[in-house]
């Protein structure tokens, strides 16, 4: 914001999907649809206490962006107030980066249950995991607050066409007329911490779980140790890698386009497939889809086929 005889800069424009008119319909419908499933109070009722955790963050995460992007598609507004831009950007810092860490412990996790299953009583106690999860949302929490703090102090002075859908850190920086040094590195210093080295963490754990499942003489064993960590696996690959695409890279490097994909998996299509990759099994999982689905839904007969 300018503070000398500059314009005073009080709201961005989101630039959203305006490139590709005849898709904002279609986007809609897909973006609504994602929205609903991962909202589905019958798929935020996981087993374990670190998918409770991730359940709120995905709740967190999409609500800080989708209803201002279904907004932006059907009725083309696309402005948004500064203070919500800086809302919008702490809320969606402090969910992507509490996933990010709650990920790493649901890691730890199914390195203790695999590879040190007569331990894990103790070492993952109902009081180290509330611990833990509590120290990742206030951690997280800080996190988000400093980047929204430091975007404040920056100058703005035009133009204000974010070339996103959301506010985001890389195009606010792009925008600003005052040095951002101190920003990038903030960014820089983020990265490595949320997601060089949670991802290297992750790898280590499961590099020690594939080690000990290989070592494990029953076929049948083997198969149950690995459908133990396959979900979360999975949610990892796809997390991470929409992560590394949208913020592993230098602000002067960032692209739009490219940007605009990645976030779509995370902070649309991750947040759904996540109850339903961790409960594939689940019934509750199969009616909250088929209400969804409505006319499109397999009948029960078919379903009781596959």
């Amino acid at each position: 914001m300018m503070w000398s005889n500059e314009t005073l800069m009080i709201e961005f424009v989101l630039q959203g999907f305006s490139e590709l008119p005849r898709l904002r319909l279609p986007l809609f419908r897909c973006f609504f649809s994602l929205y609903t499933v991962a909202h589905s109070a019958s798929l935020q009722s996981p087993m374990y206490f670190f998918l409770c955790n991730l359940a709120a963050m995905d709740i967190v995460c999409t609500s800080s962006v989708l209803p201002k992007a279904l907004v932006g598609l059907a009725f083309e507004e696309n402005t948004i107030s500064f203070p919500g831009c800086m809302a919008q950007l702490f809320f969606l810092t402090w969910s992507a980066s509490s996933e990010l860490l709650l990920l790493t412990a649901m890691a730890y996790d199914r390195y203790v249950a695999i590879c040190r299953p007569l331990h894990y009583s103790w070492r993952m106690s109902p009081r180290l995991c509330q611990s833990l999860a509590l120290g990742v949302w206030a951690v997280c929490a800080l996190n988000g607050s400093l980047h929204a703090g430091l975007m404040t102090r920056l100058s703005f002075c035009g133009p204000n066409i974010i070339a996103h859908f959301f506010c985001e850190i890389p195009p606010l920086l792009l925008l600003s007329c005052s040095p951002t040094l101190v920003n990038s590195i903030m960014t820089v210093l983020a990265d490595a911490f949320y997601g060089v080295l949670n991802f290297l963490l992750t790898l280590v754990s499961y590099g020690c779980i594939v080690a000990s499942i290989l070592r494990m003489r029953s076929a049948a064993g083997r198969r149950r140790a690995f459908s133990t960590c396959s979900s979360h696996l999975l949610v990892v690959s796809v997390y991470y890698s929409a992560v590394f695409c949208a913020y592993i890279s230098p602000a002067s490097s960032y692209s739009p386009e490219r940007s605009k994909v990645s976030a779509v998996l995370y902070t649309m299509l991750s947040p759904t497939l996540n109850p339903i990759v961790y409960s594939l099994r689940n019934t509750e999982v199969k009616h909250a889809l088929g209400r969804l689905l409505g006319p499109f839904a397999p009948n029960k007969s078919s379903a009781a086929e596959l």
